[in-house]
C-alpha cells in the first residue's frame, strides 16, 4: 500500500466520524454522482457536505465550557442542590461527552487525513470504536437523564406532598450512579459488538422506548395537573408558588426533550436506513450527509445550557456571578501584576 493509498484508507475509516457510517462507506459505495435510471446524475444529493475541522472544534470547546459552567453552577448554588438539578448536572456531563468525544475525534481524522499523524489501520479501528462508545455511552445517558427529569416532575406535580420524602438527594444519586454504571456497560458492550446489527437495533429500539414512556409521562402530566391542582389547592400546606415551579419545570424539561428529539432523530435515521436499506440510493445520499447529523448532536449540547439560563432564574443569577466572579479575579490580579511592577523600581 503506497502512501496516497494509506492516505485514502486512513480517511475512509474515519471519515464519517463513527462506525455507525463505517459500514455503509465499506461496501462499494460512491459518495460521487450516481446516475439514475434514466441515465442523469444526481450530483448534489449524494455528496458528502464538507464541513471544516474548525467547526467542530469550535462547538465542542463552547460545549465544553457551556456544561462546566452548567456543572459548576450546580455545584456552587445550594439552593441548586435538588434532585432535578443533579440529574440537569449528569445531562449536562453526558452532553459535554458526545461534543468533546466528537471534536477529539474530528481533529484525529485531520491529522491522518494530511499525514500529520501516521499509525496502523488496527489503532485506528480501536479509536474509531472508543470514540463511538462514548456517543453511545453520551446517547444513552442523556435519553435516561431526560427519563429521571421526567420522572421527578411527575413526581413533583403529582405527589407534591410528599415529594421530599420520595425523591431524596440521597436516591436522586443512586439513580444517577446506576444511570452512569448501566451507559458505561452499554458503551462496553458496543466496543465488543460493534460490528453486529443487533447492537444498532438495541440502541435504535431504546431510543423509542425511552420517548414512548416519556410521551406517556407528558400526556399523563399535562392532561391532570390542572385538575389536580384545583384537588390539593384545598389541601393544609399547599404552596402555589411551588406548584408553579414544578410546572415551568415540567415546561423546560418539554422543551428540552423537544430539542433533543430535533437534534438526534437524523442521526438515529441514519442508523435505521444503514440495517433496512444499505443499498437504496436514496438512503446511501441520505447516510453521506452523516457529518451534518454530528453538528446537529454537537448543537444539541450547545444549546441545552441556554435552555437552562433562559428557563431558570437561579441559574441564571448563578452564571452572573461566576461570570463576574471570574472576570474581577482577573481584572484584581491583572491590578496586582501592574501594581508590582510599578513598586519594584521604588523598592529597588
Amino acid at each position: 500500500m503506497n502512501s496516497s493509498d494509506e492516505t485514502s484508507y486512513h480517511e475512509e475509516v474515519l471519515l464519517a466520524n463513527s462506525t455507525w457510517g463505517y459500514s455503509y462507506y465499506h461496501q462499494n459505495y460512491t459518495l460521487s454522482p450516481v446516475p439514475d435510471k434514466a441515465g442523469t446524475s444526481k450530483p448534489a444529493a449524494c455528496e458528502q457536505v464538507h464541513i471544516a475541522v474548525e467547526v467542530f472544534l469550535i462547538l465542542g470547546i463552547i460545549s465544553l465550557l457551556e456544561n462546566i459552567l452548567v456543572i459548576t453552577a450546580i455545584v456552587k448554588n445550594k439552593n441548586l442542590h435538588s434532585p432535578m438539578y443533579f440529574f440537569v448536572c449528569s445531562l449536562a456531563v453526558a452532553d459535554m461527552l458526545v461534543s468533546v468525544s466528537n471534536a477529539w475525534e474530528t481533529i484525529i481524522i485531520y491529522l491522518l487525513s494530511n499525514r500529520q499523524l501516521v499509525v496502523e489501520d488496527h489503532f485506528i479501528r480501536q479509536m474509531d470504536n472508543v470514540f463511538d462508545s462514548m456517543i453511545c455511552i453520551s446517547v444513552v445517558a442523556s435519553m435516561c437523564s431526560l427519563l429521571a427529569i421526567a420522572v421527578d416532575r411527575y413526581v413533583t406535580i403529582f405527589y407534591a406532598l410528599r415529594y421530599h420524602n420520595i425523591m431524596t438527594v440521597r436516591r436522586a444519586g443512586c439513580i444517577i450512579g446506576g444511570i452512569w454504571t448501566f451507559c458505561t456497560g452499554c458503551g462496553i458492550v458496543f466496543i465488543i459488538y460493534s460490528d453486529t446489527t443487533p447492537v444498532i437495533i438495541c440502541l435504535v429500539s431504546m431510543f423509542f422506548a425511552m420517548l414512548l414512556i416519556m410521551a406517556s409521562l407528558y400526556s399523563h402530566m399535562f392532561m391532570l395537573a390542572r385538575s389536580h391542582v384545583k384537588r390539593i389547592a384545598a389541601l393544609p400546606g399547599y404552596n402555589s408558588i411551588h406548584q408553579r415551579a414544578s410546572m415551568k419545570g415540567a415546561i423546560t424539561l418539554t422543551i428540552l426533550l423537544g430539542i433533543f428529539v430535533v437534534c438526534w432523530a437524523p442521526f438515529f435515521l441514519h442508523l435505521i436506513l444503514m440495517i433496512s436499506c444499505p443499498r437504496n440510493l436514496y438512503c446511501v445520499c441520505f447516510m453521506s450527509h452523516f457529518n451534518m447529523y454530528l453538528i446537529l448532536i454537537m448543537c444539541n449540547s450547545v444549546i441545552d445550557p441556554l435552555i437552562y439560563a433562559f428557563r431558570s432564574q437561579e441559574m441564571r443569577k448563578t452564571f452572573k456571578e461566576i461570570i463576574c466572579c471570574y472576570s474581577l479575579r482577573n481584572a484584581c490580579s491583572n491590578i496586582c501584576a501592574l501594581t508590582g511592577k510599578t513598586l519594584n523600581p521604588a523598592i529597588a
